[in-house]
């Protein structure tokens, strides 16, 4: 397998708060890594730092074995362009339908044809399920459909890594289980890399290849989702567990 991001000793503090503390991670080209842990403990600080929305205090971030945290700000566009994103609540455009909202970044990143974006649109819906809601606006869809929907703009532009800000949020479990179903076929037929950030046990464990655990600032363990379901760490048996006794 082939390293696309690697975090190197990466520390990254706010004030007197540290967020993340020394972390240090390989994430496989082409597999589904999940960062979980529970809220406030530096996930989405982990997300910004790799798009380099962010620069850590200290350590190194390689995307595609280029040093981020080194780039020139034209450079790191570039970069950007390596990436979609799916964001908690699909962030979608509410004044424009569904269709304009995935063609957004095609129209500002490429210099394609009205026809050949439409035709890019009308395959991205019908790969997320969602072939008949193009004239849809937002407010006119359920959460679910709204998941589906952000899901076709962040692949809009064939990214090579594809970030997801909590896929489960907001959802009921049998449509969160849709929304790892699609996760799952999307990564089969895209082949991209997926980096999931999430604090939903049962879905990750689904749609996981690779998984990590964030607590209190650092990366407390990383490795196969068969090595993480295994591991005798007590932080990770009690968030395992959703006991409210343990370490945690």
């Amino acid at each position: 397998m082939k390293t696309i991001i690697e975090f190197k000793n990466v520390t990254k503090s706010f004030g007197t708060q540290k967020v993340l503390d020394d972390v240090s991670c390989k994430i496989q080209e082409g597999k589904t890594t999940v960062i979980l842990g529970p809220s406030g403990t530096g996930k989405s600080v982990f997300f910004k730092l790799l798009v380099g929305l962010l620069k850590p205090d200290s350590g190194s971030i390689f995307v595609s074995g280029k040093d981020i945290t080194k780039m020139s700000e034209k450079d790191l566009m570039e970069t950007r362009k390596k990436f979609g994103m799916l964001f908690q609540d699909g962030a979608l455009f509410d004044s424009l339908n569904v269709a304009d909202n995935i063609a957004f970044p095609l129209r500002q990143h490429t210099k394609k044809s009205n026809a050949e974006i439409d035709k890019i649109v009308s395959h991205k819906l019908a790969q997320v399920g969602l072939p008949t809601v193009h004239h849809k606006l937002p407010s006119e869809l359920s959460g679910g459909m709204r998941k589906r929907v952000g899901f076709a703009r962040a692949i809009a532009l064939d990214p090579d890594i594809v970030l997801f800000d909590e896929p489960h949020s907001g959802l009921d479990p049998v449509m969160s289980d849709s929304i790892d179903k699609l996760i799952l076929k999307m990564q089969h037929e895209l082949g991209s890399t997926f980096v999931v950030i999430s604090h939903d046990i049962a879905g990750s464990f689904q749609i996981a290849d690779f998984m990590g655990m964030l607590y209190k600032s650092r990366l407390i363990e990383f490795g196969s989702k068969e090595y993480i379901q295994n591991s005798e760490n007590p932080i990770l048996k009690q968030f395992f567990s959703r006991s409210s006794e343990g370490p945690m």
